[in-house]
C-alpha cells in the first residue's frame, strides 16, 4: 500500500533498466539463440554483480561492455543455434529495444500534469533511455536522462546520486528516486533522497536494506501520493 504525504517532491528520478523497461521479453531471446529462458534474468543480475564490483574497486565500466562480456562467457557454454557472436548480438539486440511496463506511460504522465520535476538516472547508457521514452512519446515529458558513466561509479555508490543532485540543482532530500531494486532504494536513502520502492510482484522488502520512503505497486500509483 502506498503511503501519502501532502508535498511532492521537486524531482522525480527514476531509474530505467527493470523500472521503466520490462525485461521479460529477453527470456525469447536467450531461448531463439538456444539457451534458456530463465538465463536471461541471471544475466542482467550478472551484470548488475560484476558493475558493482569494478564500482568498489574503483572504476566506472560501461554497462554495454559488461554486458557482452558477460553474454560472451555464460553463452559459451550453451549449445547455440548459431555463432557465439551472433548470438550475443540477438540478445543485445534485443535489450536495446526494449518496451515500457504497462503502468509507465500513464503514471508518467500524471507527475509530467502535476508539475514534477522527471529526470532518469541509469546504470546504462542515456542512448537506452532516449530511445526507450522516445519510442512511447514521453521523452518531452523528461527534463533531463543521467548516466552513472558521467558520475565516477555505478549505483548504488553516493557519488551516483550525488551527480544527480548536481545536475539538477537541487538538495537530495527534495528528490525521489524511484526503483524497483531495494539496493537502489538503499542507495539512495543512504545519499539523502526520498525513495520510492515499485513492488510488482508484491513480494516482501528485505529487511537488510533501508526502508523505501513510499512503497507502490506501479509507477501509475505514485501520483496519488500527492495528488
Amino acid at each position: 500500500m502506498a503511503q501519502t504525504s501532502t508535498t511532492a517532491p521537486s524531482v522525480v528520478v527514476f531509474d530505467v533498466n527493470e523500472t521503466l523497461s520490462d525485461l521479460s521479453p529477453l527470456g525469447a531471446r536467450f531461448v531463439e539463440v538456444g539457451a534458456s529462458a530463465s538465463a536471461a534474468p541471471l544475466w542482467f543480475a550478472s551484470v548488475l554483480r560484476d558493475g558493482f564490483a569494478l564500482t568498489a574497486a574503483g572504476q566506472n565500466p560501461p554497462f554495454a561492455g559488461v554486458a557482452r562480456e558477460l553474454l560472451l562467457t555464460q553463452l559459451s557454454e550453451v549449445a547455440l543455434h548459431r555463432s557465439l557472436p551472433d548470438a550475443v548480438g540477438y540478445v543485445m539486440d534485443g535489450f536495446a529495444t526494449l518496451g515500457l511496463h504497462a503502468d509507465v506511460a500513464s503514471g508518467v504522465d500524471r507527475l509530467h500534469e502535476l508539475g514534477c520535476r522527471l529526470v532518469t538516472l541509469s546504470n546504462g547508457s542515456t542512448t537506452v533511455a532516449e530511445r526507450l521514452l522516445g519510442d512511447a512519446n514521453l521523452r518531452d515529458d523528461f527534463e533531463r536522462l543521467l548516466s552513472v558513466e558521467d558520475a565516477g561509479g555505478w549505483k548504488p555508490a553516493p557519488v551516483a546520486y550525488a551527480h544527480a543532485a548536481k545536475e539538477c540543482g537541487t538538495e537530495p532530500a527534495e528528490m525521489l528516486m524511484v526503483a524497483v531494486h531495494p539496493w537502489d532504494i538503499d542507495g539512495a536513502r543512504r545519499a539523502g533522497m526520498q525513495a520510492a520502492w515499485v513492488n510488482r510482484s508484491g513480494g516482501p522488502y528485505p529487511a537488510t536494506f533501508l526502508d523505501p520512503t513510499y512503497t507502490v505497486a506501479g509507477v501509475d500509483e505514485l501520483a496519488d501520493l500527492w495528488d
